[in-house]
């Protein structure tokens, strides 16, 4: 491990920004405490192309989070250049990103995942509010690319559908850059999470957590702010309900084609007693209020552990 050069890929000029950075921060504090060689590119868009081209014989740390990072554009350019990375493929991670592309996947292989559509920013209007109204009665609206609960927005009374309406313009103007939106059914129930790592060729699930929290979903302020979120683990939830959050979260993890490790959300309707796949995050947070830290420290497995195994799984 001492002989690796590592270059760590932080920031990368989105609306995940700042959670890349701390992601980093983690990193580094491992890294310097394993006297592991390294150094850090704040990436660019418009320019990482041409100045990843001098760090041939490192590997790459992918601590980005969101559009360019997340999505395989990133590891598609790292692919081109033959240097090594961190996390899931180039394919695996845009069909992780794509929200309505990996829940066909799941739907494929008989999985419960809510019922969505999935629709252009530039046709969202009146008129297909109520169409959707009609269709799902109450629904959840977000980018269909895009992580970290950002740009969700939640109908599931008349207040919400009513104000929605009367921001519709605000919201598209918002959420301009990204061109598509996926439209699901609103499901209420037990919010839950599965962090997965598969670092000797067997996928291992390690825990269950439900979260809590005081707004309407689990939101973007709520993931990365300490105390808005209350995580309980393991989940109070039935055994079986628990080992079934377990496997559906390997088999997710092994369907969507990741690497390393992944994250996997679903929703535990407590009306009908069935488990529905929300999506499967390629890159989760690695900051000290991340889930998957928490889940590993669960498992004992510690944080340094983590890190460093991603680095051995490098492709």
């Amino acid at each position: 491990m001492n002989n690796k050069k590592i270059l760590i890929l932080e920031g990368g000029y989105n609306e995940e920004h700042e959670v890349s950075l701390k992601t980093s921060a983690e990193i580094q504090k491992v890294l310097r405490q394993n006297k592991v060689k390294f150094k850090k590119l704040r990436v660019n868009p418009r320019n990482f192309a041409t100045k990843i081209r001098k760090y041939k014989n490192y590997i790459c740390f992918n601590a980005l989070h969101g559009p360019y990072g997340e999505d395989g554009q990133i590891q598609n350019i790292l692919n081109k250049n033959k240097i090594k990375y961190t996390h899931s493929s180039a394919k695996s991670s845009n069909i992780c990103f794509d929200k309505f592309k990996s829940k066909k996947i799941i739907l494929n292989n008989k999985i419960l995942t809510p019922k969505s559509i999935i629709m252009k920013i530039d046709d969202l209007d009146v008129n297909k509010v109520i169409e959707i109204k009609k269709k799902f009665k109450k629904f959840i609206i977000k980018p269909n690319n895009s992580g970290s609960s950002f740009g969700i927005q939640i109908v599931e009374n008349k207040i919400q559908f009513e104000k929605f309406l009367e921001d519709i313009n605000i919201f598209k103007t918002k959420f301009s850059s990204h061109k598509k939106f996926i439209v699901e059914e609103f499901i209420k129930g037990k919010e839950l999470t599965v962090s997965t790592i598969n670092f000797s060729n067997k996928i291992e699930a390690l825990g269950v957590t439900e979260i809590k929290h005081d707004k309407s979903f689990f939101d973007y302020q709520s993931k990365y702010s300490k105390g808005l979120a209350k995580h309980i683990l393991p989940a109070k939830i039935t055994k079986k309900n628990y080992e079934k959050c377990l496997n559906l979260a390997i088999r997710a993890h092994s369907l969507l084609g990741c690497k390393s490790i992944a994250r996997t959300d679903f929703i535990l309707n407590t009306n009908n007693n069935k488990i529905y796949f929300l999506e499967t995050n390629s890159q989760p947070g690695l900051t000290s209020v991340s889930l998957l830290p928490e889940q590993a420290k669960f498992k004992k497995i510690s944080f340094p552990e983590i890190i460093l195994n991603i680095i051995q799984n490098t492709t």
